[in-house]
């Protein structure tokens, strides 16, 4: 068994050794921060839950662990929308608000102004505006029941990959390191692959989606109300 092996059955076993139940809140909780306001930009919540899914032992806590990651994921946008609801103009003044930059909250504001739902919906694969559209919205006139259909889905597939990929790749690499001697090269291939192709995805949504929060005036114009 080479190194690369030895360390990923550590590596494995670690997670593993964790209570079960312990590890699915304690991802649901990392999403919840990862989905909050600022926080977002800090809680690395999509690592927490790759590495908390290549322990999943079966259908009941692959259930499990999707369930509390969408809870998780809608219950930080949902503090999030309530955050700018309540304290909008108080957040984005603030010490913190000023560090994000006003480029950003403009370019927040813009996107939600010009896409609507669309934009919440999309703002959940994108690196910063995740953070900053829910509370963004919460300052505009969108309802919050408009918001939550839009980011149920979102949140719905973007837990299904993560959780799926870290299920699917530890197991495959569990079941093949006895008769592949580069199995442990294939878990961290398939790793690097999917993290690659969740940055290009996003690179790709946020070009095309660029022109919607970079040029206001530019494209059909859609409410925020609802």
């Amino acid at each position: 068994m080479n190194w690369i092996d030895l360390t990923l059955n550590w590596v494995l076993d670690l997670v593993g050794s964790v209570d079960p139940v312990a590890r699915i809140l304690l991802s649901g909780v990392g999403i919840l921060l990862e989905t909050s306001l600022l926080v977002g930009l800090i809680v690395p919540g999509d690592t927490i839950v790759v590495v908390s899914s290549t322990a999943i032992d079966g259908p009941g806590q692959y259930i499990g662990m999707l369930a509390a990651v969408i809870v998780g994921a809608l219950s930080g946008e949902s503090i999030g929308f309530a955050l700018g609801r309540f304290f909008g103009p108080k957040i984005r003044d603030s010490r913190l608000g000023r560090r994000i930059g006003v480029k950003n909250w403009h370019r927040a504001e813009y996107y939600v102004d010009r896409r609507g739902g669309f934009a919440v919906f999309v703002s959940r694969f994108l690196p910063v505006l995740h953070s900053l559209v829910p509370v963004t919205v919460g300052m505009s006139t969108m309802r919050y029941r408009k918001f939550i259909a839009w980011t149920a889905p979102a949140c719905a597939i973007w837990a299904a990959a993560y959780v799926t990929v870290g299920w699917v790749v530890a197991g495959s690499f569990r079941a093949l390191q006895d008769q592949l001697h580069f199995a442990g090269y294939l878990f961290v291939a398939a790793i690097v692959v999917f993290g690659a192709g969740v940055l290009l995805v996003k690179k790709l949504i946020e070009r095309r989606e660029a022109r919607h929060w970079d040029h206001p005036g530019d494209g059909d114009a859609n409410t925020t109300e609802g």
